[in-house]
């Protein structure tokens, strides 16, 4: 191992794992360790440090708690007998937020011998080991562990010890291949909060030997890479008009604009310009108009779920673009409000009340807006000390995981949670809150069907039950 790593950048620093018997496995490129260098070259990733065979599992810990301390940024651990798609280690290193992470399957019955986790809301909330035992588990770790610059400190003390445990024997018959399990273990169980990369029809399998070597890049031939980015680039966990109205067919104008070069900035300024165009329409006051008004906002809708697919295609993500893409909507649904108002005062000759209205529904959806923001500010905040002291700490010397870490258990979160579960019931959820593609589709069938007074009193009736769901929610959370 090299000791070349500085604090002079902020991009991933890769630790790789080596064993004897890993490092004898080839493959048509060369080595499995070539080629897992190979791919990590064409990932966001700057320096590779191999930790040689032989020392001993003690001796690997401890170099990458050694890593661990001296990197500037995000640093992910892999072993040297991992068999893996390129687009599978994207899903941890090319993720905007540069979180911690692990490689996740949820095919449990496919992989028996792999080690357990379970997986609660996209969160490891409990992993296994060898010894290390979780009675529920719903998932298998594939050996592909990310820690994000935050939590690099908890990584060093967590091999460091986990190093101590392994030489005095107190783990039991670990072996120097399951490195990376135990840090995985020691991460969840001080209260790391490790997001779970799931693998979806990708592969990325630990090999135990040449024969199994050969039959898993075998394997990965027989997906499609380039179908499943296009794929993931679309949200899984959208609402319910967003995913069955527009993502079933947005997604075949990803591939299109990124051949004609569009950023997703450029796409979220079309989204804008359709808008306008649309509040423009609306305010006619006509009905041909009205009709005009919801069809162009719906496509405005369309492009700004593409440019957030767009991103993720290509994985052009900035902090620009997110502030753009969400100063945008507000500005889009605003100028939508004015121009109904308008509309609705040029086609009776009569505002009516109108007006009121529509500021009563801006009014609303800034405070829900600020409710959210908020709260994840003040969670962003928890987190930040909690890292310092208030995480939850469990021993590494129990062998049983006997509970969940960071699942609610009373009332109505539970009952959040068994909703989850169910399709139906999921989308029921989303609904509730009144997400932007449902509000939009709101404004756009009542302003063609009907008028903007009832656009504004369903916005007013629908958000008001949205927010005290978000409240009674939020409260509930924090005081858990």
């Amino acid at each position: 191992m090299t000791d070349s790593l500085t604090r002079a950048s902020t991009t991933t620093s890769a630790v790789l794992l080596a064993t004897t018997a890993a490092a004898r496995l080839t493959c048509a490129d060369g080595t499995l360790l070539d080629r897992i260098n190979d791919q990590l070259a064409v990932l966001p990733v700057r320096d590779v440090q191999v930790v040689p065979p032989g020392g001993g599992l003690g001796a690997d810990l401890r170099s990458v708690a050694k890593i661990a301390r001296i990197s500037s940024g995000p640093v992910v651990v892999l072993p040297a007998d991992l068999v893996a798609h390129t687009e599978a280690l994207a899903l941890l290193l090319e993720h905007p937020a540069r979180d911690s992470g692990a490689v996740v399957c949820f095919d449990v019955m496919a992989a028996p011998l792999r080690p357990p986790v379970q997986v609660e809301r996209s969160l490891v909330v409990a992993a296994g080991s060898s010894f290390h035992v979780v009675p529920e588990a719903n998932a298998t770790f594939r050996g592909v562990l990310q820690v994000g610059e935050a939590d690099l400190g908890t990584l060093a003390d967590i091999a460091d010890e986990l190093a101590e445990l392994a030489e005095t024997g107190k783990l039991g018959p670990v072996s120097p291949v399951e490195a990376v399990d135990l840090l995985l273990v020691g991460l969840v169980r001080s209260g790391v909060r490790v997001r779970a990369a799931k693998l979806g029809p990708l592969h990325c399998d630990r090999v135990t030997g040449q024969h199994s070597a050969d039959a898993a890049v075998i394997r990965l031939a027989e997906v499609d890479e380039s179908r499943v980015r296009l794929d993931t680039s679309v949200k899984a966990d959208d609402g319910f008009f967003a995913t069955h109205f527009v993502s079933s067919w947005s997604r075949y104008l990803v591939r299109p604009a990124a051949r004609l070069k569009l950023t997703p900035n450029a796409v979220t300024g079309i989204s804008i310009g359709l808008a306008l165009l649309s509040a423009i329409w609306f305010s006619e006051g006509t009905r041909g108009s009205q009709i005009a008004g919801g069809l162009l906002l719906y496509l405005s809708f369309v492009l700004d779920c593409v440019d957030g697919q767009l991103a993720r295609y290509t994985r052009s993500f900035s902090p620009l673009g997110a502030w753009v893409d969400g100063m945008a909507d507000r500005l889009k649904e605003f100028v939508v409000y004015v121009g109904l108002a308008f509309g609705y005062t040029a086609g009776l000759g009569n505002p009516d009340g109108i007006w009121y209205l529509a500021v009563a529904a801006m009014i609303l959806q800034v405070v829900r807006h600020t409710v959210d923001y908020s709260y994840g500010g003040a969670l962003a905040d928890a987190g930040r000390i909690g890292a310092a002291w208030a995480k939850p700490r469990r021993s590494l010397l129990e062998s049983a995981d006997g509970g969940r870490y960071g699942v609610p258990r009373q009332g109505m979160l539970r009952l959040a949670h068994r909703m989850e579960r169910e399709k139906v019931t999921r989308y029921l959820k989303k609904m509730i809150v009144l997400p932007i593609g449902e509000r939009w589709a709101l404004i756009a069938i009542t302003a063609g069907v009907f008028n903007a007074r009832v656009t504004f009193l369903a916005l007013l009736a629908w958000g008001g039950v949205a927010a005290l769901y978000q409240l009674v929610g939020r409260i509930a959370r924090s005081a858990r």
